[in-house]
């Protein structure tokens, strides 16, 4: 069973949060969409857990070809889920359930952004992970030593905010540990790319040696500079 320690701070989450990242969602969904072409996956059937506002699936359903492709999403928050409904069509479904008290099975589970909420991330991530063929997750890689230097985390855990912090070694072998096969992964540049243009000016030159650093050395800059995500494709 999903904990509630994330829905329990629904409100306080919309507070900080007023749009549910949706705004984030074409970018996210962009990163996705990626990793289906590169591995070459044809789902017929895509389920997401902890969707939010539903944008990324409803980002994938308007962009990838195959229309004939059904698209669930599962959220606990109640703000959440009033967001996605919004979304819904004849192809994609919301469900203010938990996925993992249900029967069901899909080819393609997406978890983007969500474990590192969730107190007993290895029950959850196992138990998730039985419910399709397939896996991709999105996982923020928070641990750098930069984020030590000015002691990011306490921006990071804010109400509704990361409880788990990850590198690129120990978001995959947390995969790993809970039985599954990593099939591939890559950086996703969320601080170069996505934030860019929420940046100050020395958030700018900042992001300016993020480049720099991550054309010579992307395992260097990551774990030096941080600002970077991690997409994994499991099986």
């Amino acid at each position: 069973m999903i904990k509630k320690e994330f829905a329990d701070l629904d409100s306080d989450y919309l507070k900080i949060n007023p749009t549910w990242h949706i705004e984030d969602s074409p970018w996210k969904a962009t990163q996705i969409i990626r990793m289906i072409e590169e591995k070459k996956l044809k789902p017929t059937t895509v389920v997401e857990i902890g969707c939010g506002a539903g944008e990324i699936l409803n980002q994938l359903h308007d962009r990838l070809e195959d229309s004939t492709v059904q698209y669930s999403g599962y959220e606990i928050a109640p703000d959440a889920y009033n967001f996605s409904l919004q979304r819904q069509k004849e192809r994609l479904h919301f469900f203010h359930e938990d996925l993992l008290q249900k029967d069901e099975h899909f080819d393609l589970l997406l978890m983007i952004d969500v474990f590192e909420h969730v107190e007993d991330y290895f029950g959850f991530i196992k138990a998730a992970a039985k419910k399709a063929d397939y896996k991709i997750y999105h996982i923020p890689l928070d641990i750098s030593a930069y984020a030590a230097i000015i002691n990011n985390y306490k921006y990071i855990r804010t109400p509704g905010g990361h409880i788990h912090y990850y590198t690129k070694y120990t978001a995959l072998a947390t995969l790993t540990e809970t039985g599954q096969e990593v099939l591939g992964w890559f950086y996703t540049k969320s601080s170069t790319e996505l934030y860019r243009n929420k940046v100050n000016l020395f958030g700018r030159f900042i992001n300016l040696i993020r480049r720099i650093l991550f054309r010579i050395n992307p395992d260097f800059c990551v774990r030096l500079m941080g600002g970077y995500s991690l997409l994994v494709l499991t099986k």
